[in-house]
């Protein structure tokens, strides 16, 4: 666990031009850390810049930094996932999407992932959305089970290219 003096530092925000790269560097790290540990699957994929610029112009990126240094990142959205089965979420006005979320792998299980959450239902509070929606790989390399610790609602599960697939939801009141 980061200590509460590690977490002080913590801080997210937007993601600039200037960050791609490193937001690159950071997808992939995870994508090879998971592939060495759990073998080849979806969450294998290589991220690269230009990926991440054209999912900057589509979505809301947003980098997490301790002091000056990239731990993170998180991309939320307004319009659906071509993935997403919306019949299985509760009916709402304006749901928000998480699209991804990464942690730079030495320094996954200190809270970074958490705290991220906890800033992403602020952002979606601040932008007048009453849900937040995600899916996640309920396999062991997927986080089904971070979400599920971490107090979302599973609301279905389904096979997506080979592995379960957990639909979670967090109702913002």
């Amino acid at each position: 666990m980061a200590t509460g003096e590690g977490l002080a530092q913590f801080r997210l925000q937007a993601a600039e031009d200037g960050d791609a790269a490193a937001l690159a560097a950071l997808h992939v790290a995870v994508a090879k850390d998971l592939t060495q540990r759990f073998g080849q699957g979806p969450w294998s994929s290589k991220t690269s810049e230009a990926g991440v610029r054209f999912a900057m112009r589509h979505a809301r990126v947003f980098v997490a930094r301790l002091g000056d240094v990239l731990v993170g990142t998180l991309r939320l959205a307004t319009k659906k996932p071509w993935a997403i089965d919306t019949s299985y979420f509760s009916p709402c006005r304006q749901p928000l999407y998480l699209l991804a979320m990464a942690i730079t792998p030495a320094r996954q299980r200190q809270g970074l992932g958490r705290r991220c959450l906890q800033e992403a239902v602020e952002i979606a509070r601040g932008v007048s959305a009453d849900a937040l929606r995600l899916d996640a790989y309920d396999a062991e390399a997927g986080a089904g089970g971070f979400y599920a610790r971490s107090g979302w609602q599973e609301r279905g599960r389904v096979v997506f290219r080979g592995a379960p697939l957990v639909y979670f939801e967090r109702l913002l009141g």
